[in-house]
């Protein structure tokens, strides 16, 4: 496709399968890569559930960040990937099509979100549905729009896991954003008004992603710090929920394994 000269390069589409960088050309497959995969964003549950479990690390993934480990854990006797995805649409993105062209194919991700709706007590799980587009990554991925899906099977998954637990969630839309520090009154009451419940920094990456690679992908988020009011509310959201973020890892490992 020949792109068309617009004032806003990132509207620029190019609708071609191929780039001159492919992720299946630089990684091998691996044969002993699960299908499932969970990335999870608590550094600190992951580090203890694969110390308890014993987990294998088949591979490891890297940026200037460093190398990110990919464990692997089983599961009601299933193997299942467990990898960190970083923090920000660019290098989250970039690591699930490197996971993709290690073998892996259903995906489900679990993290915390910033509420734009008080009424979202702290640690309340809200599943994501679709994101806007506010951070760059995913324009790259798929043509220009406002929002980005996640995969109904997803979604489903991660509901009856919810439901048989017992756990209380929200359905709702997301808003993925690159700058946490340009989060202004004037945006957060736009996205309000458009239907959007919390706000993070990798979701419309994830689904674009997974989209155009054709795997299934899902995203549970609980809630944390409010960004609700006049003032910002930190609400303890990281240190004051560790039990919160123990049980996501499962309630998502779970979740996978119903793709």
């Amino acid at each position: 496709m020949v792109l068309t000269a617009r004032e806003v390069p990132i509207l620029e589409f190019d609708s071609s399968s191929l780039a001159l960088i492919e992720p299946p050309r630089v990684l091998p497959r691996l044969d002993d890569m699960p299908e499932h995969c969970v990335l999870c964003f608590f550094q600190e549950v992951i580090k203890a559930a694969c110390d308890a479990a014993g987990a294998q690390v088949i591979y490891r993934l890297g940026s200037e960040v460093g190398r990110n480990p990919v464990y692997v854990l089983e599961v009601e006797g299933q193997r299942v990937a467990l990898m960190h995805p970083g923090v920000g649409a660019p290098l989250a993105g970039a690591f699930l099509d490197e996971l993709i062209a290690l073998g892996a194919r259903k995906f489900i991700a679990c993290g915390g979100a910033g509420v734009l709706n008080g009424d979202l007590a702290v640690g309340h799980v809200v599943v994501p549905t679709s994101a806007v587009r506010d951070e760059g990554t995913s324009y790259h991925y798929l043509p220009p729009s406002r929002e980005v899906a996640a995969d109904a099977a997803a979604i489903d998954a991660i509901g009856r896991t919810l439901d048989a637990h017992h756990v209380p969630y929200v359905l709702g839309k997301t808003w993925t954003t690159d700058a946490i520090y340009r989060e202004t009154p004037a945006r957060i009451a736009l996205r309000r008004a458009e239907g959007c419940l919390t706000v993070e920094m990798e979701a419309a990456a994830f689904f674009a992603v997974a989209q155009f690679r054709g795997v299934a992908f899902g995203q549970i988020l609980y809630s944390g710090d409010d960004l609700s009011g006049d003032e910002w509310d930190g609400r303890s959201w990281i240190r004051g929920q560790a039990s919160t973020r123990e049980k996501l890892l499962w309630l998502a490992l779970e979740s996978c394994l119903k793709l």
